[in-house]
């Protein structure tokens, strides 16, 4: 079958890595240009994404063996090892690909007052991130998809060590993107191994070795029924490989740490996107490679992310510093992604796609917002803010509204996700599910802490010499940030008809992989606890 290179595709990619490195080689000359450099970067990066939106289908038949791709793009590289350049795209990468330039767009937005040394070298780093995750979502070549995935990582830990958190000391910052680093490094290495024992026993199968994205399914599918115990090994290794950077609990301890250290446009990017791609991996390689192995293994996901959500909700709620509060919320909000995944049907992977991008919004809104506070106040401490609400005009509606979206409050996108994932897992995970919408409870209690401690109550005294001028309220640039988010969000909310269409092929094709599967893998389950019984009796 003859590919026909759609252009657009490397674009997605080249467009921010080149626009990061002339960010770069101006900095020299003028500091105010890679600004608006990075900007018009970005900016061409959605436009390439709304034009691949209206020129492709995104609906087709659910039969094939593998997902039908909307546009491709592949060009041989490495053929001795059977490594190309392939890239393609379907409903759900685009979604992803879509929110990752969105966002692109509003964090070079928040850094335009934020950063004042080294401005090109923070736009190549973020640049470089970014084009960093829009190749994760659309390399389907494992060899070029793990280089994307290592290298979105480094521009990531020269954000957090340069130009992290100014209240802090600076050992504190590197201490944060080491720790990021090492974690990530590290889960990048066991994802790794599962990649490379997968293209080995494709070797000893067929004699060929290939990345391919077809090959290797192929290939984990004959395990997965030949070899149940080998496939189990290589999902859990790639399963830990998505699960640190998701996080998933006991793995998240680097993300309170990094967020509370990043700059704004760094939060954005790792709340926004690059925990989105952890959720995407699951969804594109562990659940159509391994479909039994992950119906065995998707009871112990689904406590794991149960217990994300509760801890991360307990410990929101514990904590001072906004920014940390917020981080908490995203650990809790990512037990959600674990029950869409593995109930494992069409109704979880929309709503977890919903979910995707409201989260994404919601949080990156709140970051920013964050920013926002500590430029004003120079604390991010909510013990000392109490009573700015009377000091702003805007700032207090856009933070509550951002607040009332993350708790999921209907007719805000959120909603919709958190929805339709209980609907659809309810059937299968019935206690399971029940306990997921309990914890909604405890993310109301957190929102509204926030709200009371930062807006309401009296200032603290040591802040009420801040407060003796009106406090400047958020300007033109501010606002048009803050309502770019509000405006998705609603849209997502009031109707979501418009993003579902275009990942309902893509997730249908998902769930067709993996509920026969699971389905055979409870009838062999209810067997031999039948045996058990009558051999006990």
């Amino acid at each position: 079958m003859e590919i026909t290179n759609n252009w657009f595709l490397p674009a997605l990619i080249l467009v921010p890595f080149i626009a990061g490195f002339v960010c770069w080689l101006v900095d020299k000359f003028d500091e105010h240009l890679p600004r608006y450099i990075a900007m018009a970067g970005m900016l061409v990066t959605l436009v390439i994404c709304i034009a691949l939106w209206q020129s492709g289908t995104y609906s087709y038949e659910v039969g094939g063996a593998a997902p039908t791709w909307s546009a491709e793009f592949m060009v041989p590289w490495i053929q001795t090892l059977g490594i190309n350049i392939h890239l393609a795209v379907d409903g759900l990468s685009l979604l992803m690909v879509g929110l990752t330039a969105l966002l692109g767009v509003l964090a070079v937005g928040c850094s335009w007052g934020e950063i004042q040394k080294n401005v090109g070298f923070f736009h190549l780093n973020l640049l470089w991130s970014l084009g960093g995750v829009i190749g994760v979502f659309l390399a389907i070549d494992m060899f070029l998809f793990f280089f994307f995935w290592e290298m979105m990582l480094v521009p990531i830990y020269f954000l957090i060590a340069l130009w992290g958190h100014k209240g802090a000391d600076g050992k504190s910052r590197v201490y944060a993107a080491t720790k990021f680093f090492i974690y990530t490094q590290v889960a990048g290495l066991i994802m790794l191994v599962g990649i490379l024992g997968l293209v080995i026993y494709g070797y000893m199968m067929t004699q060929t070795i290939s990345f391919g994205y077809g090959h290797l399914m192929a290939v984990a599918n004959a395990l997965d029924t030949q070899a149940p115990a080998i496939a189990y090994a290589f999902m859990i290794c790639l399963f830990i490989g998505f699960a640190v950077k998701l996080p998933v609990f006991p793995l998240h301890g680097w993300l309170p740490d990094a967020h509370a250290q990043a700059p704004t446009a760094g939060s954005v990017d790792l709340a926004g996107i690059l925990i989105k791609t952890a959720a995407y991996g699951l969804l594109r390689f562990v659940i159509p490679f391994f479909p039994a192995a992950s119906a065995q293994f998707a009871d112990i996901a689904i406590i794991l992310g149960l217990i994300g959500i509760f801890y991360g909700a307990w410990c929101a709620f514990q904590q001072t510093d906004m920014k940390r509060l917020l981080a908490y919320t995203s650990i809790s909000h990512m037990g959600f992604v674990l029950l869409a995944i593995y109930a494992g049907n069409v109704l979880t992977f929309q709503g977890l796609m919903i979910m995707m991008l409201a989260h994404g919004l919601s949080s990156a809104a709140l970051f920013i917002m964050c920013g926002q506070v500590y430029e004003r106040l120079h604390t991010r401490d909510l013990r000392l803010m109490g009573g700015i609400r009377g000091q702003f005009q805007y700032l207090p509606f856009f933070l509550m509204f951002f607040v009332a979206a993350l708790v999921g409050i209907p007719g805000l996108g959120n909603f919709i996700g958190e929805f339709l994932i209980l609907m659809g897992a309810f059937a299968k995970f019935p206690t399971f599910t029940i306990i997921a919408a309990i914890s909604l409870v405890f993310a109301g209690l957190y929102g509204l802490i926030l709200i009371h401690k930062a807006l309401f109550g009296t200032p603290n005294e040591e802040q009420k010499q801040h407060y003796t001028s009106p406090l400047k309220d958020l300007n033109a640039r501010e606002l048009v940030i803050l309502s770019i988010c509000a405006l998705g969000l609603l849209w997502l909310g009031l109707y979501p008809q418009t993003f579902l269409d275009i990942s309902n092929s893509s997730m249908a094709w998902l769930a067709n992989s993996y509920i026969p599967v699971q389905d055979a893998v409870e009838v062999v389950q209810q067997t031999t606890t039948q045996f058990e019984n009558v051999e006990i009796q």
